[in-house]
C-alpha cells in the first residue's frame, strides 16, 4: 500500500514537469537496421547463388563433365607380385578395400596405407602398395606456408 501511494504522490510531483515537455514521453522514430538491395536478384543465372567449387562442378555438369570424381577407384586386383598402386600427395593414406567384383566384394574394410609398407587386406588377401605423387610428410604438415 505504501508503494502505491508513494508512486501516486511522485507522478503528480512530476506530472508538471511532464507536461512541459511531452517529447520525453514520446519514442522515437522507428529506423531499419539495416537495408538491403535486391538488384543482384535479376542478375541470377542458372546456378543461382552457387560460387567457388559448387559453381565449377554444376558448370563442368553442364558440359557433360565431371569437376570431381567420387567413384572408387577400380584396378587389377592386387597381388605380392604385383600390388594395387594407390597414389597420395602425403606418406600416408586411408584407403578401403572391397574385395573383387561380384562374388568376390567384401564389405569394406578401412585400413592406413603408409609409404614403404605394402598391406594385405585380412578379408580377400588383395595387397596395396603406396606411391607418393606429392610433397610427403603428414597429411596437414605442409613446408611450404
Amino acid at each position: 500500500m505504501w508503494r502505491g501511494t508513494a508512486a501516486r504522490i511522485l507522478l503528480r510531483a512530476c506530472a508538471p514537469s511532464m507536461q512541459q515537455t511531452p517529447q520525453l514521453l514520446q519514442s522515437p522514430p522507428a529506423r531499419p537496421i539495416a537495408s538491403f538491395s535486391t538488384d543482384w536478384l535479376g542478375q541470377l543465372d542458372e546456378f543461382g547463388i552457387a560460387t567457388g567449387a559448387e559453381r565449377e562442378e554444376l558448370e563442368a555438369k553442364r558440359e557433360g563433365k565431371k569437376r570431381f570424381d567420387l567413384d572408387p577407384p577400380r584396378g587389377p586386383f592386387g597381388t605380392q607380385d604385383a600390388p594395387a598402386i594407390v597414389e597420395s600427395h602425403y606418406d600416408v593414406r586411408i584407403v578401403g578395400c572391397s574385395g573383387g567384383v561380384g562374388e568376390d566384394e567384401h564389405d569394406v574394410t578401412w585400413f592406413h596405407l603408409e609409404k614403404g609398407k605394402p598391406y594385405e587386406c585380412p578379408v580377400c588377401s588383395q595387397v596395396f602398395q603406396l606411391k607418393v605423387t606429392g610433397v610427403g610428410g603428414q597429411p596437414g604438415h605442409d613446408e611450404h606456408h
